[in-house]
């Protein structure tokens, strides 16, 4: 007989089913929850702490690098536009709206000449005009499409043939003694004045807009990249007070050399970039300025003296709107005004005796010239035409002697304050040249540095 255990008999226990199946598989930790535990056991370390903070010192000066680099590059580059691109183009639009308004001039003063125009007039006009069309061929290819500048080129383009046609005709009717040819002069007069001129205005206005810009985007303050210079001076001093508390060691080599290196590109980055700030804004503020108001007192001097042609070339057939005096006088006395009041504030503008004197002898010119002026009205007044003419385009005392006079002066004190202008700009495009290789290659020399000084205080502890 088979016995049966003591104690009774007993049950034998079911197996334990297994858990249904989910179909989703086992859960496991997420490597970013292992990546966090590791990394908090590591920190439970001194030397894991080191390893940490090391790693974070390196990151944190290659990104400072990183963004001084990036930062100052777009400085330099918008620098390197001021000088090298929007002034130029800038100075190119005056230089289009003075050699039309000068080929205005020359047309009238030939005509006035008679029929056999000066040779010294007819090629004047004709550099006026190749000069012109060769600036607008240099600005389309400097400019995009889309913009506004590119309009007023367009425009520009198509109405200069129709206005050297117009010239010409009356040249023609002028060497036959038609009369027609004083109607067709003043009917390019009136191209230039109300289609050539406003679009070169416009253009200059546009291109000097562009300058602005990329002026004040070489101005602008790098915050970002000065702002990382100092967390990352903040935390290399941090770290060496820590090392300090915890050895009693005062240097750490490593710890140093990235601190100076860090310290050498912040002061690098705000010494270099307040220079640029600083010859930058006096580029603009003493050279630009003053070019701008130089080049409008020219260009009024060029349109006043069209105009003071034009008035013995018309003889009282072109009135203002309400019919009580000639246009073109009109014309010539508003442009003078304008003159005199632009000439004033380049003076108050020039910085030096070489800007101040040329604008003091085209003002004096200005007065001598409103002077003869006056008397070459009062003799065409008195009906005697041929009097006025000499005292106008004469070789001797004449208005058109006085308007080279101011046109001289006014050239001088151009090429003046453009030499102003590009020198300063030069200067403030000098003092961020090779700042972002430099804070890269400090920034690489820094982290390594720290690396290195951190790795030294690991080996302490093998």
């Amino acid at each position: 007989m088979t016995q049966l255990p003591q104690g009774g008999p007993q049950t034998q226990r079911a197996p334990e089913q297994a858990p249904a199946p989910t179909g989703l598989p086992a859960q496991r930790p997420g490597s970013w929850a292992v990546q966090s535990r590791r990394l908090r056991a590591v920190a439970t370390t001194e030397p894991g702490r080191l390893q940490i903070i090391g790693a974070v010192l390196a990151l944190l000066v290659v990104a400072f690098g990183a963004v001084t680099a990036l930062e100052i590059s777009h400085r330099a580059s918008a620098a390197d536009d001021v000088v090298g691109r929007s002034q130029p183009l800038s100075a190119d639009a005056a230089s289009i709206y003075r050699s039309l308004a000068d080929a205005d001039t020359m047309a009238a003063g030939g005509f006035l000449a008679g029929a056999q125009e000066p040779k010294a007039v007819q090629e004047q006009y004709r550099k006026d005009i190749e000069e012109a069309a060769r600036l607008l061929v240099k600005a389309s290819a400097n400019t995009d499409s889309s913009t506004s500048s590119w309009r007023e080129i367009t425009t520009l383009n198509e109405v200069l043939p129709v206005y050297t046609g117009l010239i010409e005709r009356a040249r023609a009717n002028n060497r036959q003694g038609l009369p027609l040819g004083g109607a067709y002069l003043r009917y390019a007069n009136q191209k230039m004045t109300d289609e050539l001129l406003p679009a070169a205005e416009r253009l200059y206005a546009a291109e000097t807009g562009r300058l602005d810009r990329d002026a004040a985007d070489a101005r602008r303050w790098p915050f970002l990249s000065l702002a990382a210079g100092l967390v990352v001076l903040g935390a290399l001093v941090w770290m060496q007070r820590r090392n300090y508390r915890r050895t009693n060691r005062v240097f750490n080599h490593g710890l140093l050399v990235a601190t100076a290196a860090a310290s050498v590109v912040l002061l690098w980055l705000a010494v270099g970039h307040t220079v640029a700030r600083t010859e930058l804004r006096s580029a603009m503020t003493q050279g630009q300025e003053s070019l701008d108001v130089l080049n409008n007192a020219r260009i009024n001097s060029l349109k006043a003296r069209a105009n003071e042609n034009l008035t013995l070339v018309a003889r009282g057939a072109v009135l203002t709107a309400d019919g009580s005096a000639d246009q073109y006088e009109t014309d010539y006395t508003t442009g003078m005004k304008a003159l005199r009041a632009q000439l004033k504030e380049a003076e108050r503008l020039a910085d030096d005796e070489s800007g101040s004197a040329p604008v003091a002898k085209a003002a004096k010119s200005v007065t001598e010239w409103q002077e003869r002026h006056r008397k070459a009205r009062a003799t065409d007044d008195q009906g005697y035409y041929e009097g006025a003419l000499q005292q106008i385009i004469g070789a001797e005392d004449s208005t058109g002697q006085s308007f080279q006079q101011v046109d001289s002066a006014l050239r001088t004190a151009l090429a003046h304050e453009q030499g102003e202008f590009t020198a300063a700009a030069e200067d403030g495009r000098g003092a961020l040249r090779g700042l972002p290789t430099g804070a890269a290659a400090l920034a690489v020399l820094g982290a390594v540095a720290a690396i290195l000084g951190i790795n030294r205080r690991l080996s302490e502890y093998r």
